[in-house]
């Protein structure tokens, strides 16, 4: 236990200082206290009690019972309203089956605890009009998290620990969360909370090396102190420069992101160009912004998912790669693509089976519209035609046999202008046709040969030539519901 000393500041200055410094509390505002009934939490609704006058706030105290230590779990709860009752602070008691959550979502039980309650506090700060939720974190949390992050492996995001201000998002709703004790250490919250004889909890499940906090909180904390007596400072610095630094990329993050990205549908599109001449550590964060921006969360983001993007930016075009939440991140010839639905940028709806065209006439099928009209060649200038997705072919050469498909293995055409015979696959790669693509691009074939790449290039030997006397003129376009 600390012992008292006269030259430490007194705990409520050290608060409202920390309060005010990092712009925490606005007067005027509900603050809804998280309250477990342990030490910190206890320290923290006490301090706050005290100081409400002078911040201008008035105060709520949540408590969830996690039903996880059965007849402690009850004492903690009665503890809590029993507190909040004598501080006269209105209080919201609740229950949840963690266990029960963790089963339906597959998470650790740590995780779930902390889904569970983030939940509830959120729900509750919407209900009684909280701006803000307070929790007990302290100096020694901060900490713990910081080597938790190392351990299990982080880029400098993990490096920064706890911030004094967060935004979270859980089931849907938003909270942001304040940590006025974090320049507490957690033998402060114990003797103050001995001086004003609050009575703490002790939560006994703290004390289980089962959990790899508390072997970092018992075992490696003291160890490290063992080689150097200020690691807390060293760690606590470490956190403020990681802050800074992070601050600093995203300010650069900001300055680039509308000219490197851009939305298309649900997809995130990352412009190749743009990105080949950013620094890798500016690159690697503006690859998290990404990541957060369509997953709304980086909760099951690891440093190994970064660079395993940083990875396939240096891989050929068609490559593609999973990630966390259903997402993909898939390599073009001129740009990324991030998202969970990345076949909705390809601009060809799917053909299933073979199509037999109307020569002339119409042919209507799912995701196309194909109008084939027969012409004089005097009819028609040929030298006219911009549109990819019309073409004029020598019907002498193609006859009215036509049918539309996709393309197949050892597929060959001529394409226009070239004197040798191509794989379609070839042509494809030479044309930088992402792969994606490939299997939905329609080819118009005669009995004999492929006489058009759909958007691409029509067969040279079924061009128009002088000698021709009849054009054929194919027309193709995107029916509304697929376009």
């Amino acid at each position: 236990m600390m012992m008292a000393d006269a030259k430490l500041p007194d705990p409520s200055e050290k608060m409202l200082n920390f309060i005010r410094d990092n712009h925490l509390i606005t007067p005027g505002q509900k603050i809804l206290v998280a309250v477990s009934g342990g030490p910190d939490s206890v320290c923290l609704l006490h301090l706050l009690h005290s100081l409400q006058d002078e911040l201008g706030i008035s105060l709520q105290v949540a408590h969830l019972n996690h039903r996880l230590r059965g007849a402690e779990s009850e004492a903690d709860a009665r503890y809590v309203s029993t507190l909040a009752e004598k501080l006269k602070v209105p209080c919201t008691v609740m229950e949840a089956d963690v266990r029960q959550y963790r089963q339906q979502h597959r998470l650790s039980l740590e995780e779930a605890a902390r889904e569970v309650r983030y939940s509830f506090l959120a729900r509750v700060a919407r209900e009684t009009g909280a701006g803000k939720v307070a929790t007990g974190h302290t100096l020694n949390d901060h900490l713990e998290t910081i080597l938790l992050h190392f351990i299990r492996g982080t880029g400098i995001q993990g490096l920064r620990g706890l911030r004094a201000c967060q935004t979270l998002e859980f089931s849907g709703e938003r909270l942001t969360l304040i940590r006025p004790l974090l320049e507490f250490k957690r033998e402060e919250t114990e003797e103050y909370c001995r001086i004003h004889s609050l009575l703490p909890r002790q939560d006994t499940s703290n004390f289980s090396f089962s959990l790899l906090r508390n072997k970092v909180r018992h075992e490696l904390l003291p160890l490290l102190q063992k080689y150097n007596q200020g690691i807390y400072e060293v760690l606590s610095r470490t956190g403020q420069i990681m802050d800074d630094e992070i601050a600093f990329l995203e300010s650069q993050v900001d300055r680039v992101w509308s000219q490197v990205t851009s939305q298309e549908d649900t997809v995130l599109i990352l412009v190749k160009e743009g990105l080949k001449n950013l620094p890798r550590a500016l690159l690697r964060h503006l690859l998290r912004r990404a990541l957060a921006s369509q997953l709304g969360t980086l909760k099951d983001i690891e440093m190994r998912h970064i660079e395993g993007m940083l990875q396939a930016i240096e891989l050929p075009p068609g490559r593609k790669i999973s990630l966390p939440g259903g997402l993909y991140f898939e390599v073009e010839y001129k740009r990324y693509l991030l998202g969970k639905q990345i076949e909705k940028l390809i601009p060809f709806p799917e053909i299933h089976g073979i199509y037999r065209l109307n020569i002339p006439g119409k042919t209507v099928l799912p995701g196309w519209e194909i109008e084939a009209e027969i012409l004089l060649a005097e009819q028609i200038s040929v030298t006219e035609i911009r549109d990819e997705f019309t073409a004029c072919f020598d019907f002498a050469i193609t006859g009215a046999d036509l049918s539309l498909r996709t393309r197949k293995k050892g597929d060959r055409f001529q394409p226009l202008g070239m004197s040798q015979i191509k794989k379609v696959g070839e042509f494809m790669l030479d044309a930088r046709i992402p792969r994606s693509w490939r299997d939905r691009i329609p080819i118009i074939c005669s009995p004999r040969q492929i006489i058009w790449l759909v958007g691409w290039r029509v067969d040279d030997r079924a061009r128009v030539t002088p000698q021709t006397s009849r054009v054929l003129c194919l027309r193709m376009k995107r029916t509304a519901e697929t376009a």
